[in-house]
């Protein structure tokens, strides 16, 4: 079954299913978004207990990431960025979405690759370029659509996205990891070539 398209002739999200996920930083409704209801890969928000959203929430924009996320690699900042933005939403209340780009919209597959390429010395943006992929191929419309369902009114890209979208943009909060060895480089670039907002020794 096909579900119903926007203007730019992409079908929508819909939200399919949720439940209340409890974790160490209080209790979540995980809802799950896709287009389809057997998608196995949906996009997700997770909306913390303490959330109004008659007032500006806490929002994080995070792009799915299983080297950092879930194993812990110190080749970028992903899993730390994800655990700082639950200790802060777990406290003030907020929203994540959880978004399935994986490598900034490349594929893990590709990101392995790119590694690759960067252990023989490129950075992180040539590597993508070598691969002949675009430097950051994720889209953050998805999050506008996901917010508007949600009836919700540190990366340029994430707030270029909302302007027009009816989101008001009060405020860009950064959460600092601060560098180590194996991801120096990496951040630097992110800095330096990429306009994030980061704090560098």
């Amino acid at each position: 079954m096909q579900g119903s398209k926007q203007d730019n002739g992409h079908e929508m999200l819909k939200l399919q299913a949720q439940a209340v996920i409890p974790t160490l930083w209080g209790n979540f409704n995980m809802i799950a978004f896709s287009v389809d209801a057997d998608d196995w890969m949906p996009h997700l928000a997770l909306v913390h207990e303490k959330t109004d959203l008659t007032k500006p929430v806490n929002l994080r924009l995070h792009s799915e990431c299983i080297t950092g996320d879930l194993f812990g690699s110190k080749r970028c900042d992903c899993g730390e960025q994800l655990l700082k933005a639950l200790e802060v939403i777990g406290d003030q209340g907020g929203i994540i979405l959880y978004l399935r780009q994986e490598g900034r919209g490349i594929g893990i597959i590709n990101k392995l690759k790119a590694y690759n390429l960067q252990d023989k010395g490129m950075n992180t943006i040539d590597a993508n370029l070598h691969l002949g992929l675009e430097v950051d191929a994720r889209d953050y419309a998805i999050a506008v659509e996901i917010l508007h369902i949600l009836q919700v009114t540190n990366n340029p890209d994430k707030i270029i996205a909302f302007d027009h979208s009816g989101i008001e943009v009060t405020e860009r909060v950064p959460l600092i990891i601060e560098p180590h060895d194996e991801n120096e480089g990496y951040l630097k670039t992110k800095q330096e070539a990429m306009g994030h907002l980061l704090r560098m020794l």
